[in-house]
């Protein structure tokens, strides 16, 4: 019968909201690995803070700027090599190297420096550049590069898990509004008699959603499952407010697989319902658009703002996605944000 499925539903959302409170929810475990010298960022801080360095050491060597140009240029060539060496290697080994214990780990950075400089001064000494090599001081330097490295990456390691918790519990905090949960029910509720298969819609959309926020993980999912949850979630909004949420999709099958934090794109689109369609008696259209190009997937969330009836937010929802985007994808993932001509857009760029 219609109305056991739809208590066996309500009784599903309510083992799923009930089975982990948020007052015993256990530590968020941090799944990335330390020394992730893959990324983009990475390289190039470590390219550029190399570079700096021999910029500085250089002047204690020059008498003239011209003097030190050519000092430059020359250590240059055995550091960014030896630099671009040590990130590579680091990169190849970075799961095994995690499995290590940490003075081990240390250990090993640091000598893979001391053995990359070595292959720096290498190279300028066969080329004739320098006579006669300086193999001691080359390691040295090398040693106490990575040393910083390391020191960096430990230390960015421990600043993402703090940051990623405190993302994902207010994250958790703002899928669980009380007032969300009780319109939801309450619609519910009405529609039991009159509408009992729409009624068990609501509660099996209300159910997954509910599913997705209190899983926990940290780990990335793909793009298809985030669009997914946004349609459970529009679903919702659309019984509430009917012909006022106007909503209108455009995906490319091509950007599903693209990796984004859980739970990132549906507050997007809470956010266009709340500050676009809630506030004005004829509603707003929402609009959500996906497409890849290149090795670059583009996420577009988009509502109108009829004049005068759209309320400023304080900013938390995007200040939270903007975090998580930059926690996973670092400088390669960009989020921007914009009201033009009465249309507020939001807009992800994901690498592939």
């Amino acid at each position: 019968m219609k109305d056991s499925r739809i208590l066996s539903s309500f009784q599903e959302l309510s083992h799923a909201a009930g089975a982990r409170p948020m007052t015993d929810m256990p530590a968020l475990k941090q799944r990335d690995v330390v020394f992730d010298t893959c990324q983009v960022g990475v390289v190039l801080r470590a390219v550029v803070f190399v570079q700096l360095v021999v910029a500085v050491a250089a002047l204690f060597g020059a008498t003239s700027a011209w003097g030190w140009l050519r000092l430059v240029a020359l250590v240059t060539g055995a550091a960014l090599p030896a630099t671009l060496g040590w990130l590579l290697v680091m990169c190849a080994v970075k799961r095994p190297l995690d499995r290590l214990v940490e003075p081990v780990q240390w250990a090993v950075g640091i000598a893979l420096g001391a053995v990359m400089a070595l292959y720096g001064c290498a190279m300028v000494s066969w080329m004739g550049l320098v006579d006669p090599a300086p193999w001691l001081a080359s390691a040295a330097a090398g040693a106490l590069v990575a040393l910083v490295f390391v020191m960096a990456l430990v230390w960015r390691f421990k600043a993402r898990e703090p940051a990623g918790t405190t993302a994902q519990l207010a994250e958790l905090q703002a899928r669980i509004r009380p007032h969300f949960l009780f319109n939801t029910l309450n619609s519910a509720i009405a529609l039991v008699r009159a509408e009992p298969a729409k009624a068990e819609s609501l509660l099996e959309d209300l159910s997954e959603l509910f599913r997705h926020a209190l899983a926990d993980t940290q780990q990335a999912v793909p793009l298809l499952q985030e669009l997914e949850l946004a349609e459970h979630y529009l679903a919702i909004e659309q019984v509430r407010f009917g012909d006022r949420l106007k909503v209108e999709w455009s995906l490319d099958e091509a950007s599903f697989k693209a990796k984004l934090p859980p739970l990132i794109l549906q507050p997007l689109v809470e956010n266009a319902v709340k500050h676009g369609v809630e506030p004005s008696p004829d509603g707003a259209v929402v609009r959500i658009s996906t497409q890849r190009r290149g090795s670059v997937v583009v996420i577009k969330v988009t509502n109108t703002v009829p004049a005068g009836t759209g309320k400023p937010g304080h900013g938390l929802a995007l200040d939270n996605v903007r975090q998580r985007l930059t926690l996973l994808h670092d400088v390669q993932g960009r989020f921007q944000s914009a009201l033009v001509n009465g249309v507020f857009q939001v807009r992800l760029e994901i690498p592939v």
